[in-house]
């Protein structure tokens, strides 16, 4: 299932919440800050704790890596790397869907049954949001289409996408609405 909501990811009584985080996973500005200041000194510790793939990087752009979620409602928190948008030809729609694809893949992986997600690149990396948003939803639907894993023959996981703003919120739902008549 997928719901599209507006409202602040890190009052989310969900398994995992996703952190639009920055290569060092240590904390910045925007929906990063947010989640590492609401989290507390913690996260940051557990952030500090994740080897570097190489100096002062932690999650490679379109990667993912999973904390705790220390003081947040949230059990999890989900650290991905957008793509910095740059016209859209270096590689950018496929790094975004990789953040998709690898944050669900870990969510999953820890028995999450509910994941929200910001809307991941559009902030201060310059994504445009309708094309981030179409990415978004398409690999969501992807994901929650597949044939599960699990024993059970089920993939019970609800997806949020949490929106900072109502105007995104409701383009989100608009692409969710047309993606469904397809």
């Amino acid at each position: 299932m997928i719901r599209i909501i507006h409202s602040d990811i890190t009052t989310l009584p969900v398994d995992a919440i996703v952190n639009a985080a920055n290569e060092r996973m240590l904390g910045g500005g925007g929906v990063d800050g947010a989640i590492h200041r609401a989290a507390g000194r913690e996260l940051f510790e557990a952030c500090l704790a994740v080897p570097e793939v190489r100096p002062g990087v932690r999650c490679p752009t379109g990667e993912a890596r999973i904390t705790s979620g220390y003081r947040l409602p949230a059990r999890w928190v989900i650290h991905t790397v957008g793509p910095v948008w740059r016209g859209g030809t270096h590689g950018e729609p496929e790094k975004l869907a990789a953040c998709y694809r690898n944050s669900l893949a870990l969510a999953a992986e820890h028995a999450c049954r509910s994941v929200a997600f910001p809307c991941i690149s559009t902030g201060v990396y310059g994504y445009p949001l309708e094309p981030a948003a179409r990415i978004a939803i398409r690999e969501v639907r992807d994901f929650l289409s597949r044939p599960p894993a699990q024993a059970n023959g089920e993939r019970e996981m609800e997806v949020v996408f949490c929106c900072f703003s109502e105007r995104d919120a409701a383009l989100y739902g608009h692409l969710m609405e047309i993606a469904k008549s397809r």
